[in-house]
């Protein structure tokens, strides 16, 4: 196992901006503390050759700039809230819009946007780096100071270990998840529609016109969102043209580390598994990509594809979902696991 960690840039402000990278078993994963944002991520295939899975940017800039939200950590509150706003304990918060009249991703001074204090560190059998970062009462809109603490690690089992951490001093509601694009093939190399995906997720958050949740939650049997056997992300593009930007309900019990989904990537044999404690994981195919990558490389629709852990969307409004509310009584304490191997 080994760290390396060197300077990526600077701030406006003189502050510097760091790099990551650890190497454990056959993968080597790299990091930053601008936005704590996972910057590339090396995997074998069947032939031997070790390649980028990440869409992400060669240099500091990217990450300062990053529209899509390439590889970031996403908070307070990751996904959309309705109108920008939410009502708690009698008092209504208004947040910024930036989602045609939605917050998406806690608006334009969320959690990707900020340079965490950063460590690496060994533990264990694997090699990670904790990030943390603290808020003020009021920051985007939300109410009370808080404290995050995320760690990324990675492991000689070649898995990645993600844990979420936050304490509030008054009830808040809080969602954390990385935002990784995955492109099982090599990044800049092709779309991501052939890779073929199971989730365990028996049901999904039905949204609207705007990807607002109705508050009702669907079986997926028989339909364009019934991955509960492994089939090609664009096996029902025929009627589904746009893509998926939906949350999937974890089958099991929220809290228990529990399987979410598998990838696999049919000509490399590249092999993924995810895990999660969290009620559900945004399935999101990359729909509204069109930017320029690392080394040039274009990144157009469909070029990558994300699974993000999280609550579901417009939790602080939704009395029906699973609580996203966090207290000075009840901390945030979240967990997921990305496996990688090779599949013939």
């Amino acid at each position: 196992m080994d760290i390396k960690e060197k300077n990526f840039g600077l701030l406006s402000n003189g502050k510097k901006i760091k790099l990551y990278t650890l190497s454990a078993g056959d993968i080597k994963f790299s990091l930053t503390n601008i936005g704590a944002a996972w910057t590339s991520l090396y995997v074998p295939s069947h032939n031997g050759t070790s390649d980028d899975i990440l869409l992400g940017f060669s240099g500091v800039d990217g990450y300062l700039n990053n529209i899509p939200f390439l590889g970031v950590t996403v908070g307070r509150f990751a996904n959309r809230i309705k109108g920008a706003s939410f009502t708690l304990n009698g008092r209504k918060y208004a947040l910024s819009a930036n989602d045609g009249e939605n917050n998406l991703h806690s608006g334009p001074c969320g959690f990707d946007k900020l340079l965490w204090k950063s460590e690496a560190y060994e533990e264990n059998e694997g090699v990670y780096v904790r990030f943390e970062l603290e808020r003020p009462d009021g920051d985007c809109g939300f109410p009370g100071k808080l404290k995050a603490v995320v760690s990324y690690g990675l492991t000689k089992s070649n898995e990645i270990i993600a844990n979420y951490q936050a304490k509030v001093d008054i009830p808040c509601p809080v969602s954390l998840t990385n935002h990784a694009y995955f492109n099982l093939a090599g990044q800049g190399r092709g779309n991501i529609l052939s890779h073929e995906v199971m989730l365990y997720s028996s049901h999904y958050v039905d949204v609207d016109k705007n990807a607002i949740p109705t508050g009702k939650i669907v079986s997926v049997d028989g339909g364009y969102f019934d991955f509960k056997s492994r089939r090609r992300i664009d096996a029902c593009f025929n009627f589904f043209k746009t893509g998926y930007d939906h949350c999937f309900v974890v089958d099991g019990e929220p809290g228990k580390l529990r399987p979410c989904a598998e990838v696999k990537e049919p000509v490399s044999g590249r092999f993924m598994k995810v895990f999660t404690t969290q009620p559900g994981v945004q399935f999101y195919t990359g729909n509204y990509l069109n930017i320029n990558g690392k080394n040039g490389l274009k990144y157009l629709k469909h070029s990558g594809f994300c699974l993000e852990t999280q609550h579901f969307p417009d939790s602080p409004n939704q009395s029906g979902f699973p609580s996203c509310i966090v207290t000075p009584a009840k901390d945030y304490d979240e967990k997921a696991v990305f496996s990688f191997d090779i599949k013939n």
